[in-house]
């Protein structure tokens, strides 16, 4: 119920101040591999307790296979895990498909389909950040505000993002309105203004992307807030919060030129909110503000970690899954826990990008 409550707080105030807004999308681009709410989660426990923002966090036993130890005294950070089954799909005889748990018998006359992994519910999961653990260094990148990026690289890893979701880009002197970029659903291209610099190009890029992964014809929540081709309220915000991340994340604070699009932030929530009612009492999609800020925060979230995926920032995106790291070092990090590293016999060093 604490959760709960921290959370809708946490959206209150998101909706109340683009600043506020513009913090949370700070937190997800360095926990990008954690759901929007998730991220909100850890930053309102560590707000609470006085602390700094979380940067690398994982469950007791994970930091003990990587050769850290928490800390005596600290208290967990609790973040929403899905439990999971294992699950047999059937046809039966009629034709309905149904499924139930590997290990019990089959209907008779069913045929196999196959097994799958499925979500059966919720629960809480205790995890600790690194700043409350000790032991084998970890090279963890601090300020992911960071020169000397490449943009045209970048620019080419988004637009392979692009060509993965049946997308062509191209760079073109065409203007539509006063837009730099454009996104055409009919016709699957992506257009961004040849007059740009290439961080520009870059960053337009990144925002037409937030636009084809939201926004597309048969997305309802997309409607709501706006499609790609009206270019208004919420769609604009999420495209661009989508950018902002993923640039952030990459090492180009794009906060100065993101500032108009999250200045409407609240107004466009709340015009959102106040056509709820026309949609029906037996609507799926969320009606209250803070409903519509968690929707929006999860949407951008899932996008830019499908993004992030591909085009693989530096450092671990907020969590360590395998014991075994990239050994690929990020050129500015700092280091946590021990100081400078120095050759240890009791584990390796993990530094670099996290898979």
């Amino acid at each position: 119920m604490a959760l709960t409550d921290g959370l809708h707080m946490i959206l209150e105030q998101a909706v109340e101040s683009p600043s506020q807004w513009q913090v949370l999308l700070d937190a997800s681009a360095t926990l990008w591999r954690y759901s929007g709410g998730n991220v909100a989660l850890l930053m309102m426990q560590m707000a609470q307790r006085g602390t700094e923002e979380p940067t690398l966090v994982a469950g007791y036993r994970e930091w003990e296979r990587h050769g850290r130890a928490v800390l005596k005294g600290e208290h967990a950070l609790w973040v929403i895990a899905p439990r999971t089954a294992r699950m047999q799909e059937f046809t039966l005889p009629d034709g309905t498909r149904q499924r139930i748990r590997v290990g019990e018998k089959l209907p008779r006359g069913a045929v196999e389909d196959g097994k799958k992994t499925v979500i059966t519910g919720w629960r809480g999961q205790a995890v600790f950040d690194v700043s409350q653990t000790q032991g084998t260094p970890l090279l963890v990148p601090r300020d992911v505000a960071q020169s000397g990026i490449d943009a045209s690289e970048l620019f080419d890893s988004l637009a392979e993002v692009a060509h993965k979701h049946g997308f062509e880009v191209h760079i073109d002197s065409t203007q539509y309105g006063l837009t730099s970029g454009y996104t055409d659903f009919s016709k699957r291209r992506v257009q961004v203004g040849a007059w740009l610099s290439a961080e520009e190009r870059t960053a337009v890029l990144a925002h037409e992307l937030g636009h084809v992964l939201l926004h597309g014809p048969d997305d309802d929540v997309g409607r709501l807030y706006g499609s790609s081709a009206d270019h208004r309220g919420l769609a604009e915000v999420e495209a661009e919060s989508v950018a902002y991340t993923v640039l952030r994340a990459h090492g180009i604070d794009r906060g100065p030129q993101s500032a108009s699009y999250f200045a409407g932030w609240a107004d466009a929530v709340i015009e959102t909110e106040n056509g709820a009612p026309a949609r029906g009492a037996d609507s799926k999609l969320p009606v209250s503000r803070v409903d519509i800020a968690k929707s929006v925060l999860g949407r951008v979230t899932a996008a830019s970690k499908g993004i992030l995926e591909v085009t693989h920032p530096p450092g671990f995106g907020g969590k360590v899954l395998a014991a075994d790291a990239d050994p690929r070092l990020n050129p500015v990090v700092s280091y946590i826990g021990l100081g400078q590293p120095a050759a240890l016999v009791d584990g390796p060093t993990i530094a670099g990008p996290g898979i």
